[in-house]
C-alpha cells in the first residue's frame, strides 16, 4: 500500500533504512517526491531547525551513471546538516562523500530565466565543500522520485577554510582530489558540474522559482559532487583537496 505525503515524509525522517517507495507506490511521480521532500522540510523547521540552503545532486556525469539517473535534483539544506570541520562523520546506514563547490549567495536570486552569467552576479563567495549523502534506501536502490523524496540523500555538509571572490577563481578549470586513508582515489574540475557550476546555480533558481520560492542571500548552494562518492568507513580517513580553495578532511566515526 502506498503512503500519502505526509506518512512518506515521517518515514524518510525517521532515518530507518527501508526499500524504496516507488516498491510500493509505482505511480510516485517527481512533483509529488517533491512534496515529499517539502513537508519533511516543514516537519524539520517545526522541530526547531533552520533553513540554510539547498544542494544539487546528480550533476555529474559520474554521479549519474553509477545511479542510473540522468536528471539533476534539488534539495534543502539546514543547520542541522552542517557539519563542523574535524568533527567525526556520526554514524549512518551507509555514509558516502563527495567534494563540492559552494556558493553564498550575497543577493537573493529566482527564476524563472535565470543564466549562469546573472546567478554569478548574486554570488559573494566561492568555498570548496564536502557533502556527506547517506540514503535511507536499502543498497542504495531508488528511482528518481525516491531520491528527490530523500531530499537527494542529505545527511551533512562540511564548508572549507577557504572562501574566494567569484571574479578571482576559473571555476571550470577549479580541481578536486579525493583522498581515501592517503591514497588519491579521483579528481575532477569544476566542468564535471553541467560543464561550470554556475550552470548548477542557474538550475537551481529557476527550479525553485518553478515552485514559487527563490534563493536567498547568505544561502549555501552545494552545487553537486564532482567525483563520484567513496564510502566513509569507520576509522577511514576522507580528504578533498581543492586548487584554491584548501583541503578538508573527514573521520568516520
Amino acid at each position: 500500500m502506498s503512503l500519502d505525503v505526509r506518512e512518506a515524509a515521517e518515514a524518510l525522517l525517521s532515518g530507518e533504512e527501508r526499500e524504496p517507495l516507488t516498491d510500493a507506490w509505482p505511480e510516485l511521480d517527481v512533483d509529488t517526491a517533491y512534496a515529499i521532500q517539502d513537508e519533511a522540510l516543514r516537519l524539520r523547521l517545526e522541530r526547531g531547525e533552520t533553513l540554510i540552503g539547498v544542494k544539487l545532486g546528480l550533476t555529474s556525469r559520474a554521479k549519474q551513471q553509477r545511479m542510473g539517473i540522468d536528471s539533476p535534483l534539488l534539495a534543502w539544506l539546514t543547520d542541522a546538516m552542517v557539519l563542523p570541520a574535524g568533527m567525526p562523520v556520526p554514524s549512518l546506514i551507509h555514509p558516502r562523500a563527495e567534494p563540492e563547490l559552494v556558493f553564498v549567495l550575497g543577493q537573493s536570486l529566482s527564476g524563472p530565466g535565470v543564466t549562469a552569467a546573472t546567478a554569478m552576479a548574486a554570488v559573494d563567495r566561492v568555498y570548496g565543500g564536502v557533502e556527506i549523502i547517506d540514503s535511507r534506501y536499502r543498497d542504495y536502490r531508488f528511482a528518481l522520485p525516491d531520491v528527490v523524496a530523500d531530499n537527494g540523500s542529505s545527511a551533512y555538509v562540511t564548508l572549507g577554510p577557504v572562501g574566494a571572490q567569484p571574479a578571482s577563481l576559473d571555476l571550470s578549470l577549479e580541481a578536486a582530489l579525493l583522498e581515501v586513508d592517503g591514497a588519491i582515489v579521483d579528481t575532477a574540475t569544476g566542468a564535471a558540474v553541467l560543464g561550470h557550476p554556475a550552470e548548477a546555480l542557474a538550475l537551481a533558481a529557476n527550479a525553485l522559482g518553478a515552485r514559487g520560492r527563490a534563493l536567498e542571500p547568505g544561502w549555501l548552494v552545494f552545487t553537486g559532487g564532482m567525483t563520484d562518492a567513496v564510502d566513509v568507513r569507520p576509522g577511514s580517513r576522507v580528504a578533498a583537496h581543492f586548487s584554491n580553495l584548501g583541503s578538508i578532511t573527514l573521520a568516520g566515526a
